[in-house]
């Protein structure tokens, strides 16, 4: 793909790259090079291809919510430094 030096520029400003002088010439021939490789997926039939969210298949990993036994109040809050009406109570963080 024809690439141009004005394309390169462009391309280094929107990616905030500074490319010094002496690499524009190389730098024109890579991204031209990268720039055909991308071109060539265009040509791969993906009629019968399903689009994707995610390039792997992902599950929910959550388990059910189930109820189970747990901490008493009581227990919880044994060994908190402050509690008030079944709650831990903790210090003011906002005024107002």
């Amino acid at each position: 793909m024809n690439v141009t030096e004005q394309d390169l520029t462009t391309t280094a400003h929107l990616s905030r790259l500074a490319i010094p002088a002496a690499e524009k010439d190389d730098a024109l021939k890579t991204l031209g090079d990268f720039l055909t490789y991308v071109d060539n997926l265009s040509d791969v039939d993906t009629k019968d291809v399903q689009p994707t969210t995610y390039a792997l298949p992902i599950e929910n990993v959550f388990r059910a919510d189930e109820v189970r036994p747990s901490l008493s109040n009581e227990a919880a809050l044994s060994n908190a430094p402050l509690h008030e009406n079944g709650y831990f109570k903790v210090p003011k963080v906002l005024e107002g």
